[in-house]
């Protein structure tokens, strides 16, 4: 039997106070895009919101529009019809012994590791004599063309890593879109840019010359506690600062409809006075 899957996929905040290199992605049955695009763009029309919906976007006059929306989206993630996940990196984790070439192409190397692991990829065809087939949608990637053209190439490498469980990723299935055009990509950047947001502690900034909260500060932590309030009814307690656990089963880093994952390199040192607890 042949199936496919489609993952939209962006990063955000690659420099943050406490976490960095934030990468999200979402996973959809390729057969039900479709359905359940139109099922949003509807809801977003019904709302009122015409234009790309994004979190820096989110303002006080908007709030309650992107409140319904993030619950009618997370809907959809808790029948498990889109599967969302979210990597990032603890500062206070510090690699060690980077090459240049680490270095330079560390925005690249970090995604190539989040498309290979956060989806669990490699337990997702539990029939074997299934055919699995895996698109890739990248919201527009930064860097030069001659870069970007390299990093697909690694992208399509990983048929090397998927091969053995019988699932394949097409040269023509790789590609970078336009988020204003995908509403499932606009709907996991508010989610994204959410975490972002909390574990940077960017909702507790005051305004300048002030000992009080912005306006929109206000409005995205309400809308980030109304995320987080979602999450925590598939998974009671969540912590969004670690990674979710597999509880014992690897095949649940597939099974999952939401989960983050805190990537850390194997040779990286603790040093705590990077963490938000250091005095």
């Amino acid at each position: 039997m042949k199936k496919q899957y489609l993952i939209y996929a962006d990063e955000s905040h690659r420099k943050g106070k406490f976490f960095s290199n934030f990468y999200g992605g979402a996973l959809v049955n390729y057969t039900e895009i479709e359905k359940i695009n139109g099922m949003i763009i509807a809801k977003k029309e019904e709302l009122g919101l015409y234009q790309e919906v994004k979190w820096t976007k989110v303002t006080e006059q908007y709030l309650d529009k992107y409140l319904n929306l993030i619950d009618y989206f997370f809907d959809f993630v808790k029948k498990n019809k889109i599967k969302i996940r979210i990597m990032f990196r603890q500062n206070a984790q510090v690699p060690q012994n980077l090459t240049r070439e680490h270095q330079e192409k560390e925005y690249f190397l970090l995604y190539y590791q989040f498309i290979k692991h956060a989806f669990g990829i490699d337990y997702c065809n539990q029939n074997e004599s299934d055919q699995i087939i895996l698109k890739l949608y990248f919201d527009k990637l930064p860097d030069t063309k001659r870069k970007n053209k390299e990093f697909k190439g690694y992208i399509y490498a990983l048929n090397d890593f998927f091969f053995v469980n019988n699932v394949h990723i097409y040269n023509e299935d790789i590609a970078e879109v336009d988020s204003r055009n995908h509403v499932i990509l606009q709907c996991m950047d508010i989610i994204l840019g959410a975490m972002n947001f909390k574990l940077n502690n960017m909702d507790k900034e005051k305004m300048p010359n002030s000992n009080r909260r912005g306006k929109r500060t206000i409005a995205k932590e309400k809308l980030y506690k109304n995320i987080l309030k979602n999450i925590r009814t598939i998974y009671p307690n969540f912590n969004i600062g670690i990674s979710t656990s597999s509880r014992g089963d690897y095949k649940n880093n597939w099974k999952d409809p939401y989960r983050h994952w805190c990537f850390k390199s194997k040779n990286s040192i603790f040093d705590s006075s990077l963490t938000k607890n250091a005095k």
